[in-house]
């Protein structure tokens, strides 16, 4: 359990640093913005395997009564997440966590018309379902933590976000958007028309989730399915 709480911690102390901003400038300034990104994005990548692997490793220790009905709860949430996923990196968004920020239009705000922030909400509900569907020790740590960092980063970047843009641009561009999904002020069937995120990010996002069906079981060692009733 020990190696599992320093890969959350490492996993938690390395995606704060983004919000560390005198550090990051400091190192962009020393590294240049390319070779900070590159190095950023290989530290992450094996901080999370790290996590992966202590989490794999943990002993089972229940805290409570495992009810086989939970095990649905992931399997209907994780298409939504992969949807919002694949929308997030695939659509422009200047108000959230994106690839890419130019080219948003604020009148049809495809996915931000749903959430402002769709990777975040993808995590949220990926954390939230496993936290659900799992009765151990290491899962709650794990699945817990991460929840509560995906529920606390959406104020964050809506606070930087302001800065950066400024409060009337912010405001202007997130008029039709929303921190809670589909709670955006407005309505109508422009509402549903504008939200559509397109048929790549469903298409995407679905291939997404059967291939994470399918390689649950060989890479994490759980078949999804298994426990269903």
């Amino acid at each position: 359990m020990t190696q599992l709480l320093l890969a959350v911690a490492a996993f938690l102390l390395t995606h704060s640093l983004p919000a560390a901003r005198p550090l990051r400038r400091r190192l962009i300034a020393a590294l240049g913005t390319g070779p900070y990104m590159a190095a950023y994005s290989v530290l992450s990548l094996a901080v999370l395997v790290w996590v992966g692997w202590a989490y794999a490793q943990a002993p089972y220790i229940p805290v409570w009564d495992y009810t086989a009905a939970t095990a649905w709860v992931p399997l209907v949430l994780m298409p939504v997440a992969c949807i919002l996923g694949v929308a997030a990196v695939t659509q422009p968004n200047p108000l959230s966590v994106a690839v890419r920020t130019a080219g948003f239009d604020p009148a049809r705000p495809g996915v931000t018309a749903i959430t402002r922030h769709p990777l975040i909400w993808a995590f949220i509900l990926w954390a939230g379902g496993h936290l659900i569907a799992n009765e151990d020790l290491a899962s709650l740590i794990l699945f817990g933590l991460l929840l509560l960092l995906s529920l606390a980063g959406p104020f964050g970047v809506d606070a930087k976000k302001r800065k950066d843009l400024g409060a009337e641009e912010w405001q202007r561009l997130a008029a039709r958007t929303s921190f809670w999904p589909l709670a955006a002020p407005w309505s109508g069937r422009a509402r549903w028309r504008d939200a559509w995120p397109g048929w790549v990010p469903v298409a995407g996002g679905l291939l997404l989730y059967v291939a994470l069906l399918h390689l649950h079981g060989p890479v994490i060692g759980v078949v999804p399915w298994a426990g269903l009733r």
